[in-house]
């Protein structure tokens, strides 16, 4: 067979020059569409199942949420293994699926096997699926600098108009929100009142929640235009939940205020989030979807973020936290530097020792191809460029060398034989 091939390049050249030289432009090519990042991905791949539960404890969660959940699960095909954990109103179940399964298609049987499992879950009680990143998913980390602010007013900017501009980026999954408050109305009801008032707990919660509500109407015209009846009902401010009626004593109404004391206060936290020791601060995770290329996605967050920072409050700065782009060019760059020195070194010593421009030309003209070669398999099995891959690439260039020596002295002494044969 090696036989065949020889003596067919050697009839066609023209015919192995032009495969060489497309090989070698497709492999520029696939270099440019690779993807880029510091590091390889060797997390798992698997599914995350998130569902909350508020107030409950662990136990509770683990007996009506994580084990019905595992339980179902397990029949998915293609996983490796189920796992889950309970937390303080939180429950998470890990479904690891084979690496060769397409996380896609593993999401999809996923969210069939829980629109099954829903049944068995408690009342209003719905699990989410969790991001479709890795465990290297966190590319970029920001922060909001701003001093005339506090922390409740910056978690708000933050979630209801910094992430949401931030989630339109291609290749983003998801953007975690961490530090500072979550605004909330919070009622702190009297034990005392509530029974010196002959009110229910039940009582006071069914009137917040049917006050906190716009009414629908009909449509009705009068002298040929046309109107829409419905009543505003939402609450807007802390006055408007004091003067919600919850009883009635006699001819006067109790309201929330004669029971209760309402106040703006921050949910209930498990931690804080501290940067380099002074103070609390918020901010944002990117998470990157899986298989983009990190290197894009980051410069992508980085223009968009330019845009938002135009719509925020005066004072307001978003900074940099951790940037992955700078370790992947730091990264990149080493490993690529080392590349281009082991390319001269090789190339001068097969020229020094061979001392002939057309059998050094023959062997050097190898590393540029095979390296091209290298790119187009990783775009293939959809491997990244990183420290890893590059690093291996640079390593292989010694044995590419090698081989094309000793084919070269090969030829060069068969031919060098023939000619004193012949003379």
């Amino acid at each position: 067979m090696v036989k065949k091939l020889i003596s067919f390049s050697l009839h066609n050249r023209w015919l192995v020059l032009l495969f060489g030289i497309a090989l070698l432009l497709w492999g520029v090519y696939s270099v440019e569409k690779n993807p880029v990042d510091a590091i390889p991905d060797l997390s798992e791949n698997q599914v995350i199942v998130f569902t909350e539960w508020e107030g409950r404890s662990p136990q509770i969660i683990e007996d009506q949420i994580t084990y019905p959940l595992v339980s179902n699960l397990q029949s998915i095909p293609k996983i490796k293994n189920v796992r889950g954990s309970s937390m303080f109103g939180m429950s998470f179940v890990y479904v690891v699926f084979d690496d060769n399964v397409d996380i896609y298609w593993a999401r999809t049987r996923v969210l069939e096997k829980l629109n099954y499992a829903q049944r068995l879950l408690p009342e209003n009680v719905t699990p989410a699926l969790g991001p479709d990143g890795t465990g290297v998913g966190h590319i970029y980390w920001y922060t909001l600098d701003a001093p005339n602010y506090n922390l409740g007013e910056l978690r708000a900017l933050q979630d209801w108009y910094i992430k949401y501009g931030l989630q339109t980026v291609k290749g983003v999954a998801e953007i975690a929100s961490f530090g500072g408050f979550q605004k909330q109305y919070q009622i702190n009801i009297d034990p005392h009142k509530l029974n010196y008032y002959n009110v229910t707990m039940m009582d006071v919660l069914k009137a917040v929640k049917s006050n906190n509500n716009d009414v629908g109407g009909r449509k009705f015209e009068m002298s040929g235009m046309g109107y829409i009846v419905r009543g505003l009902g939402y609450i807007e401010n802390i006055k408007d939940i004091e003067s919600i009626p919850v009883g009635k004593d006699g001819s006067t109404s109790i309201t929330i205020q004669d029971v209760a004391t309402v106040q703006m206060g921050g949910d209930l936290r498990l931690g804080i989030f501290d940067e380099n020791g002074e103070g609390e601060v918020v901010g944002g995770i990117v998470v990157m979807r899986y298989g983009e290329n990190a290197d894009a996605v980051i410069q992508d967050v980085k223009s968009k973020i330019v845009d938002i920072e135009k719509g925020l409050p005066v004072g307001v700065k978003i900074k940099t936290a951790y940037d992955r782009s700078t370790l992947i060019a730091a990264a990149i760059k080493s490993v690529k530097g080392t590349l281009y020195e082991e390319i001269l070194v090789v190339c001068l010593i097969v020229i020094i020792f061979l001392f002939h421009w057309r059998s050094a030309f023959i062997i050097i003209i190898q590393i540029p191809i095979s390296i091209a070669a290298a790119f187009i398999l990783l775009n293939t099995f959809g491997i990244s460029s990183n420290i890893m891959s590059i690093t291996g690439i640079a390593l292989a260039i010694g044995v590419i060398v090698d081989d094309g020596i000793v084919m070269v002295e090969n030829s060069y002494r068969h031919l060098a034989e023939f000619q004193n044969k012949k003379a």
